[in-house]
């Protein structure tokens, strides 16, 4: 099943950066929210989490005319050589954008349950708020934070719809696994199909398994 490699190959690699964009933006974004005093902040909240339950075919269509070759992003970036549409990068960005609400949500959630207390005790003593957050907040949010890097990268890995029309089905390219799935059944090439079937779900079980043990206060209950 020599077939079967290659995507799965390129869906690690794909939802590895997916996962570690989201480290930035999506613990950024939970951290910033978590601490903000706008107003707004439900509105905001429900438009960052739009990717969670808006159809991927939808998803998939606003970045085709965002990066697409006529699109704003596209265009620009056309200018200086590069072209994002067809290439394992578009796959980067639908997978990232997919998996974004999971990450923010877990991050958001895990800095609010940090004791706000000893961030003030914190800023007594001196410290900075990039060593606050370093040092204080981060720390005692990291179990709910990467139960949410773990659930944004299964969610990468099983990415189809928006990267089906922003990267297409390359073969080595941009064909990931799920998308491979879907070519082998279409074939009729009922074994690699299978044998796609068995890798992504031991992959997905793993990581929920992992997610699930990370939860808060999760390993220290009794199973």
């Amino acid at each position: 099943m020599e077939q079967a490699w290659i995507p799965l190959l390129l869906t690690l690699k794909v939802a590895g950066w997916a996962t570690a964009l989201n480290l930035v933006l999506g613990v950024g974004t939970g951290y910033w929210l978590a601490r903000s005093k706008l107003r707004g902040r439900a509105f905001i909240d429900a438009a960052l989490t739009l990717p969670m339950v808006m159809p991927p075919t939808v998803l998939g269509y606003y970045l085709l005319v965002l990066i697409g070759s006529q699109g704003p992003l596209g265009a620009w970036l056309k200018s200086f050589g590069i072209q994002l549409i067809f290439s394992w990068q578009a796959a980067v960005i639908a997978a990232t954008i997919v998996a974004f609400p999971l990450v923010f949500k877990a991050a958001r959630v895990a800095f609010e349950n940090v004791d706000p207390q000893l961030e003030q005790a914190a800023r007594v003593l001196g410290i900075g708020e990039i060593g606050i957050f370093l040092r204080v907040s981060l720390p005692l949010a990291w179990r709910g934070i990467m139960s949410g890097l773990l659930l944004g990268f299964a969610r990468a890995t099983g990415e189809f719809g928006a990267t089906l029309m922003v990267a297409g089905s390359i073969p080595g390219k941009t064909q990931t696994l799920s998308i491979a799935v879907y070519e082998a059944v279409q074939a009729g090439q009922d074994d690699l199909a299978n044998f796609l079937v068995v890798i992504t779900s031991v992959t997905c079980l793993t990581v929920l398994l992992a997610a699930g043990w990370l939860i808060p206060g999760r390993a220290a209950r009794p199973a």
